[in-house]
């Protein structure tokens, strides 16, 4: 009984300090994927890191390549040529694995290409908010995009729309 009254007491003091603070709540994936430019730059990374995985996968087939054939004739080598082939084999899967951390890696050149591209845009929408925050005198704005930010949003507090005509967007 006293932990239900104690939580009882807790969500009305929260629900009374949220009622005083001003707030709204976007979608960040929806106002992304309604700008052009965004759309344009995931195609292009897309297309990029397809590329780039291609690339990767020859690696990674010429490697399976080498130890198909180093086990076909592993008999006939001696125990000299053989360390040299193993040799050759891991170095091979050393080049391709680099490459696919080089490529795909925390902040490898597929990270490096997002920033260049979506990373304007995303500037953009920040931008956006924060002119709407100051204008409306909102205390914060909260995220609905995320999907475990917001566990319910009454729509007429969503100012996604806002934000994309404030972008210059039209839907």
């Amino acid at each position: 009984m006293k932990k239900i009254f104690i939580t009882a007491a807790l969500v009305l003091a929260m629900a009374g300090a949220a009622s005083a603070q001003r707030y709204c709540v976007i979608d960040t994936k929806y106002i992304l994927e309604s700008i052009p430019e965004y759309k344009d730059s995931q195609k292009k990374l897309d297309a990029v890191a397809e590329q780039w995985q291609k690339e990767i996968d020859v690696k990674f087939q010429e490697v399976d390549k080498m130890y198909k054939s180093y086990q076909a004739e592993q008999v006939m080598l001696t125990e000299e040529l053989k360390r040299k082939r193993e040799d050759e084999i891991v170095a091979k899967e050393k080049e391709a694995k680099d490459l696919q951390k080089k490529r795909f890696g925390y902040e490898g050149d597929l990270f490096k290409k997002r920033e260049e591209l979506v990373k304007p845009i995303q500037d953009k929408i920040y931008n956006a908010v924060q002119k709407l925050s100051a204008s409306r005198m909102y205390d914060f704005v909260l995220d609905k995009a995320g999907g475990t930010t917001v566990i319910f949003s009454d729509p007429k507090l969503d100012k996604s729309e806002e934000i994309l005509k404030s972008l210059g967007v039209k839907k």
